[in-house]
């Protein structure tokens, strides 16, 4: 089964997100995790946690997480080799240069700016549009 794995510790935010991938029709799983250590613990099987399989197509990623934050993870995943191909989507409420310019240098493929609001940003349609084709 084709999935997604949203890394989000706020609850509102990964409802919208669920809400969104029904909206947009897109056809995958989507796990969740509440921080980056979770997160890794889906994708590689650790600490009892059942792993992805197949991994998933795309990881949308907060950066700002308790126990091990977006950042933190995105290193991770790019140094380990059965994930550093994983495509990146950060969802963040930070639009500071230093950490958009930290997730380009980690090759994210997107990065939208929270709130999220599905009905009137056209940045958000913009990056939904690119998963979108991404997940195709």
């Amino acid at each position: 089964m084709r999935s997604a794995l949203l890394v989000e510790d706020d609850f509102f935010d990964t409802m919208t997100v669920q809400k969104s991938f029904e909206k947009f029709s897109i056809p995958h799983k989507l796990y969740t995790a509440f921080n980056g250590l979770e997160a890794l613990d889906l994708l590689l099987g650790r600490n009892g946690a059942e792993p992805i399989s197949p991994l998933p197509e795309v990881i949308l990623l907060d950066l700002n997480m308790p126990k091990m934050n977006g950042h933190e993870f995105l290193a991770e995943i790019r140094a380990h080799e059965a994930l550093r191909d994983i495509p990146v989507f950060i969802i963040t409420t930070s639009a500071m240069d230093v950490d958009r310019l930290s997730a380009q240098n980690l090759g994210v493929h997107g990065y939208i700016l929270k709130p999220l609001d599905f009905e009137t940003s056209t940045d958000m349609v913009d990056s939904i549009s690119l998963l979108e084709q991404l997940l195709k």
